[in-house]
């Protein structure tokens, strides 16, 4: 497989995925701002989620920017990342629909942290393809960022049982972290 045909797939999978996302959002019955107040919780979850499915989209698309070679451990490691994506629907309905409850809340972080595990899983297989000298080995160096990301997603799981607020709070400040794209490779993709 090339790697344009990898990207293809991958940015299909990701499109369905927004799109299954925003068919979660309910039409309110009634036509005043009042109606829209319970739909609040479920609105911002869906926020969250978009930006956090466009991040991936994101630094996935420069990953594979700065990509030479395609594996069949690339492959699966990338289907991994898209099985854990594709769970982002289903967490985000149901912690919105019951309104940041703690269990919804903890999965939905749990498949956050799993997430990204698989997309460091990915950056590493292709590392492991392309060698410690590739432009995407050079890129991550020690990956601070992406390790600190599941160390936050770590904490927030079992915090949604102490506090879901405190989960929410990380999940959004991990999001905020990755929101521009990640630098070290927009760097790699002008050389």
């Amino acid at each position: 497989m090339t790697k344009g045909r990898l990207e293809a797939f991958s940015d299909g999978v990701i499109a369905i995925l927004i799109t299954i996302l925003v068919l979660e959002l309910k039409v309110p019955h009634g036509a005043d701002f009042a109606a829209l107040r319970p739909l609040l919780p479920v609105f911002l979850t869906y926020v969250l989620s978009f930006v956090n499915i466009g991040i991936y989209w994101n630094n996935h698309h420069h990953m594979l920017h700065v990509t030479s070679r395609i594996n069949g451990r690339i492959l699966w490691a990338n289907l991994h990342l898209l099985f854990w994506l594709s769970l982002i629907p289903f967490t985000t309905g149901w912690m919105g629909e019951n309104h940041w409850a703690p269990l919804p809340t903890a999965v939905y972080g749990a498949v956050l942290l799993f997430s990204g595990a698989a997309y460091l899983m990915l950056a590493y297989a292709i590392v492991a393809e392309e060698g410690p000298q590739s432009r995407l080995a050079e890129a991550l160096g020690r990956d601070r960022k992406g390790k600190l990301s599941l160390v936050l997603y770590a904490i927030a799981v079992p915090m949604a049982f102490v506090n879901q607020w405190i989960s929410d709070a990380i999940y959004v400040g991990v999001a905020a972290m990755w929101l521009a794209p990640d630098p070290r490779i927009e760097g790699r993709l002008k050389s």
